[in-house]
């Protein structure tokens, strides 16, 4: 029975201000270095001969990592199969184009592996997006009641909430009604009474 190889590793327990965390990260140059190494690897390209075709595709990737700017490595790891799924998603569309019309089903294959890979790229983007902002939200709600008085009479109550529902800052009067119930009628009794264009008021 095979031992299991043992590796000792020399880490240091405050590791200088990283170069390459734009590409990874990480505070240590050795997680940006292999995260870089095998994001490179996953590119199609990096398994052609033509050295300089490989050359090319890396620099971008590293540039386009940059531009992303991961700030720890949950973000770098993330970055970096965005960047793996985008490269797949692209290239299973090249290729089912490249199939002759009479290779229908093998054109429709390479598409549908190339929608699975856009649908990978938008949950990473997505899932991105969730970790730099922690899930919260901010949401600002505006109630406008009028009950169709007179303007100096209209309520107007105004309800802000962070992350949860409008309704429970609401006051309980303002609960009741809801927003497809048609608008109440008033009975008369404490209205002002109507002013003739005369400026005098209606007699009874």
């Amino acid at each position: 029975m095979k031992k299991p190889r043992t590796i000792n590793l020399m880490l240091q327990s405050d590791p200088k201000q990283s170069n390459l965390k734009p590409l990874g990260g990480g505070n240590a140059d050795e997680w940006n270095r292999r995260l870089n190494d095998l994001t490179i690897n996953a590119l199609p390209i990096a398994h052609s001969k033509n050295k300089e075709a490989i050359t090319t595709a890396a620099v971008a990737v590293c540039r386009g990592t940059m531009d992303i700017a991961p700030a720890d490595p949950i973000e770098g790891i993330l970055i970096a199969q965005l960047m793996a799924a985008n490269e797949a998603s692209l290239a299973m569309y090249s290729k089912a184009w490249a199939q002759p019309p009479e290779y229908f089903q093998a054109r429709t294959k390479y598409l549908q592996l190339a929608d699975k890979a856009t649908r990978t790229v938008m949950m990473l983007t997505e899932r991105l997006d969730h970790h730099r902002g922690r899930g919260q939200q901010q949401i600002t709600v505006k109630h406008v009641t009028t009950n169709n008085v007179t303007a100096d009479q209209a309520i107007i109550a105004d309800s802000v909430t962070t992350g949860g529902s409008a309704r429970g800052n609401v006051s309980p009067a303002l609960q009741a009604v809801s927003p497809e119930a048609s608008m109440p009628v008033l009975d008369q009794k404490g209205l002002p009474e109507l002013v003739r264009g005369g400026g005098s008021a209606d007699k009874k």
